[in-house]
Formats: C-alpha cells, sequence, structure tokens
C-alpha cells in the first residue's frame, strides 16, 4: 500500500511540474519562408509561416496577382502572420529623397491588402531603403526617421496592423544597427502601432548581449532567430540563444519567434530547428 502511495505521489508531481512548464507562456515558433514551403513547416511542428511583402501583397503586384496570393495564404496549413521586407530599395526613408506621400501611399496600400489577407504584422528591416547617403548626419536622419515612422504608425493603425522596426547588423545597413538603438526610436515614436522586432541573429552579429532585450522590455512583440555565423537554421551549427530566450521570459515576451535562417537541406533542417528551439524554450520556460 505505501508503495502504490509511493508511486500515485511521483506521478502527480511529474504532472505538476509538467502542467508548470505547460502553463507559462512559452513562445510561439514560426518560420520566414516561401509560402510553397507551408506544408512542410506544418509537418515540422511549427504553426507560423512568414512571407515577404514583395512576394504577397506589394502594391507592385496587379489585382490578379494579388487575389492569387489571397487564396494562398487562406488555404496554407500555417497562420501566415508576418511579412518582412516592408519597402522596397528604391523607397528611400532617410535621407534627402525621402517622399513622405510616396512613402505613406505605398504603405496605405500594403497595410490595406495585409488586413485583408490577415497578416497583422510588417516588420520594418529594409536596410537599402534606410541607407544613409555618404556624410549624411547619423542624429539628423534618427529626428527625420522618427517624425516618419509616426505618420507610418497612423496609416497602420487605419488598419488595425503593428509595424515593427527590425535591428540590421552593420553588413546589412549603416542605419540602426543595434537593438538599443533601434528600441531608442521605438520609444520616442510611441505609437501602439509601431513596435520593436529583436532579431537576435543580428543582435549576435554586432555583439550585443541580452541586456538589451531586458531594457527594451514591453515595447518587444516580435522575434527573429538564426545562428550567427552563416545565418543558418538552428541547431545547424549548435547556437545557444537560451541568453536571449531569458531575458525575452524576464520581460514576459509572448511571441512569436520566428526562424528567419537558411539550409540547403530543408527537409531535413526544418524539422530538427523546431526540435532544436522548442528544448532550448522549454529548458528556459521551465527554469525557476
Amino acid at each position: 500500500m505505501q508503495n502504490l502511495k509511493r508511486v500515485v505521489c511521483c506521478l502527480l508531481t511529474s504532472l505538476l511540474c509538467s502542467f508548470n512548464i505547460q502553463s507559462q507562456t512559452i513562445p510561439k515558433l514560426g518560420v520566414v519562408l516561401n509560402i510553397n514551403q507551408d506544408s512542410l513547416v506544418y509537418a515540422s511542428g511549427f504553426r507560423l509561416l512568414g512571407e515577404s511583402v514583395g512576394n504577397m501583397i506589394s502594391p507592385s503586384l496587379s489585382i490578379t496577382q494579388f487575389e492569387s496570393n489571397l487564396y494562398k495564404i487562406k488555404s496554407a496549413k500555417c497562420k501566415i502572420n508576418a511579412c518582412n521586407q516592408l519597402f522596397p530599395a528604391n523607397l528611400k526613408l532617410v535621407g534627402p529623397l525621402v517622399n513622405d506621400a510616396k512613402t505613406l501611399g505605398y504603405l496605405d496600400t500594403v497595410c490595406y491588402r495585409a488586413k485583408r489577407s490577415g497578416i497583422s504584422i510588417l516588420i520594418l528591416g529594409s536596410g537599402k531603403a534606410r541607407e544613409l547617403p555618404p556624410g549624411y548626419n547619423n542624429q539628423k536622419a534618427k529626428e527625420e526617421f522618427i517624425i516618419l515612422c509616426r505618420k507610418m504608425a497612423k496609416v497602420a493603425k487605419k488598419h488595425r496592423i503593428t509595424i515593427v522596426l527590425e535591428n540590421l547588423n552593420s553588413i546589412e545597413t549603416n542605419f540602426l544597427n543595434t537593438l538599443k538603438e533601434a528600441a531608442e526610436v521605438v520609444t520616442k515614436v510611441d505609437h501602439r502601432s509601431f513596435r520593436l522586432n529583436a532579431d537576435i541573429y543580428h543582435m549576435m552579429k554586432e555583439n550585443e548581449s541580452a541586456q538589451s532585450i531586458v531594457d527594451a522590455g514591453k515595447i518587444i512583440v516580435y522575434c527573429e532567430v538564426a545562428e550567427k555565423e552563416n545565418r543558418t537554421l538552428p541547431g545547424m551549427l549548435g547556437d545557444n540563444f537560451k541568453p536571449y530566450f531569458n531575458a525575452l521570459k524576464s520581460i514576459g515576451f509572448k511571441g512569436p519567434i520566428m526562424i528567419e535562417g537558411g539550409s540547403n537541406e530543408l527537409n531535413k533542417d526544418i524539422p530538427a530547428a523546431y526540435q532544436y528551439l522548442t528544448k532550448q524554450l522549454t529548458e528556459v520556460y521551465s527554469e525557476k
């Protein structure tokens, strides 16, 4: 009888521990990949898929092309939750060639199409569009960019879309290269429709610590990740993301965390990436 009680107690303890881990909000995982890979992504365990503005909802796409994409989005197994590459390279966001009316008109169409598609997040990386011209004052650029972003936020709000500003490493652009810098802009824009994307890959490329995530806090609503060396899928080289995940946990981040990386063997590496990240997140969120 005593042995039976001990077994029951052990089982209840195990179940309780399992419940405590699961009851904590472990961020949902997704992959940024062409929508044609939807079935593979879903079969691998992911339920979110990120695409690009250019491929799916750009104003440059005809109505017929957009309607075809809309059908793909609605038919996908994964939820298409976000589109990156918000602005094309020829639509400048900083410097003397900025045209507010043109920029905001383009954004209005993108937001309209995003809303119709059920896409709620647009990622403002757009390294070439925000590249500073030679000799252009960085502080001046920030001040002008903040004003433009406030206007963008109003357009996004009209369509119930959230724009998330992404930190990009210095190989990809020369403006807002750290999460800390991007967070300063988002804080000054001060609008609920304009938030922050903590891209862990870019943070690692700039040797930026996880403390920047803690410092940014609640303005982070989106996160991307890939391995540092060659922007490979998590698990291919074995990068440890747990310090960054611990920082996300500390600010109460609820997700999503999206993989934006590459592989020559997607059929093998996409499922492995899901298992790899799930393991690291479970370890982090089970810690007291």
